[in-house]
């Protein structure tokens, strides 16, 4: 691995931190993205049934927030209640929705950073490609002009421009093709996050504006 490096030359070493970068968002987002921090699967159904003879006290509010993403979006709506019992459902709605906002950007964490690492790579890899293709050229020129283009060059030059343009370019695809792959799938798992707090929410606003009727 070493010598397949130094054959790369300096060009190697951004596309080497993109590679570390990318494995270490991957793995956050793994962890981070895991169904019991994001949806719970009975949470909503705890919800309603904790608050069906009223809305909660602190406590279990808090613990409801300190369980998962949804338990904070929840939690903000019994929060509207216990500051202002007479709140409207438009006041109800808007703080669901703000709650569901801030869960979107922490969902979203990162994603960007993926996604800049899979436009990147390939063009570090490129740039890679265009220094090996310059010492290519050099060793073609030499000291000597035009008559040692016509010997042939420096063979040794040669070849480690080729190396650096060729090692360049495939470690530039081996880290933006998984980083793509891993960035959609992460973007479709939050979409069907958001999309499930969503239907919780509307339905956690009608049980607890029923509970005022």
């Amino acid at each position: 691995m070493l010598s397949i490096i130094q054959a790369a030359g300096w060009p190697i070493w951004p596309l080497i931190a993109c590679s570390i970068l990318g494995l270490a968002l991957v793995i956050e987002r793994f962890i981070s993205l895991k169904s019991a921090k994001i949806i719970p699967a009975k949470l909503l159904d705890e919800a309603i049934m904790v608050s069906r003879n009223g809305i909660p006290g602190p406590d279990v509010v808090t613990q409801l927030e300190q369980n998962s993403v949804l338990g904070e979006v929840l939690a903000t709506g019994f929060r509207t209640f216990n500051v202002n019992p007479r709140a409207s459902e438009e006041d109800l709605r808007a703080s669901l929705e703000g709650a569901g906002r801030q869960a979107a950007a922490k969902l979203q964490r990162y994603l960007g950073a993926l996604a800049t690492i899979a436009s990147a790579a390939p063009l570090l890899g490129l740039l890679g490609t265009v220094i090996g293709m310059i010492e290519i050229f050099g060793s073609q020129a030499g000291d000597g002009g035009m008559g040692m283009a016509a010997a042939g060059g420096n063979p040794a030059q040669l070849a480690h421009g080729i190396s650096i343009a060729l090692y360049n370019t495939a470690f530039g695809l081996m880290i933006a093709i998984p980083a793509l792959i891993f960035w959609r799938y992460f973007r479709g798992r939050v979409d069907e996050y958001l999309l499930a707090m969503e239907l919780a929410a509307e339905r956690f606003a009608r049980h607890l504006l029923s509970l005022r009727r």
